[in-house]
C-alpha cells in the first residue's frame, strides 16, 4: 500500500474522530500519532489533509449537500462524508494531485471501510464536482494563490 494511501486512511481516521467527538483538529491529530505511533513518511501528508479539511470545512460541506441529491449531509454514514471531504479537499485545494487520483482513492476507501454501497455513492458525488470544476462552472471561494500545488494553473480550471 502506498504511502499516501495510508497517509489518507490515517486522515479519514482523524476527521472521523473530530466528526464523531466534535473534537478539536489538533487534538485528534496528537492522540491518533500518540497511539498509533504512525511514520514521519505518513504523518506529515495526513496532517497537511485533515487540516486542510479542517480549515475548508464549511466551504466542503456545502458543496456535499449541493451535489449530493436526496441526502442530507448528517444522514449519510460519518464515513462516507469524511472520505467525501478528504476527496472535495483534494479536488479543489491539491492542484498537485489530479482529480482523477482524488476521485479514485476516495472510491477505494469507501469500499474499504464503508457499505456496500459507499464507493458508487462517493465516486457519483466526486465525478459531478470534478465535472463542473472543469467546465467552470463551479465557483471557490478561496482565492487561487491561497491553494495548494501548482501556483500557475489556470484559475478557470480551477472554477474560480
Amino acid at each position: 500500500m502506498s504511502r499516501r494511501r495510508r497517509s489518507r486512511e490515517m486522515a479519514i481516521q482523524v476527521l472521523y474522530q473530530v466528526d464523531m467527538a466534535r473534537s478539536d483538529i489538533n487534538e485528534a491529530l496528537r492522540l491518533f500519532c500518540e497511539h498509533f505511533k504512525a511514520p514521519d513518511s505518513i504523518r506529515d501528508f495526513a496532517v497537511e489533509l485533515a487540516n486542510g479539511v479542517d480549515q475548508y470545512r464549511e466551504e466542503i460541506d456545502t458543496l456535499i449537500r449541493r451535489f449530493s441529491e436526496h441526502w442530507r449531509l448528517e444522514r449519510m454514514s460519518a464515513v462516507d462524508r469524511n472520505i467525501l471531504r478528504l476527496a472535495i479537499f483534494e479536488l479543489l485545494y491539491r492542484a498537485d494531485i489530479p482529480a482523477k487520483v482524488s476521485i479514485n482513492e476516495a472510491v477505494d476507501l469507501g469500499k474499504k471501510y464503508g457499505s456496500e454501497d459507499s464507493g458508487s455513492f462517493i465516486n457519483g458525488i466526486l465525478d459531478r464536482i470534478r465535472v463542473d470544476l472543469e467546465e467552470g462552472t463551479l465557483k471557490v471561494a478561496t482565492a487561487p494563490e491561497q491553494r495548494l500545488g501548482d501556483p500557475t494553473r489556470d484559475a478557470m480550471t480551477r472554477g474560480s
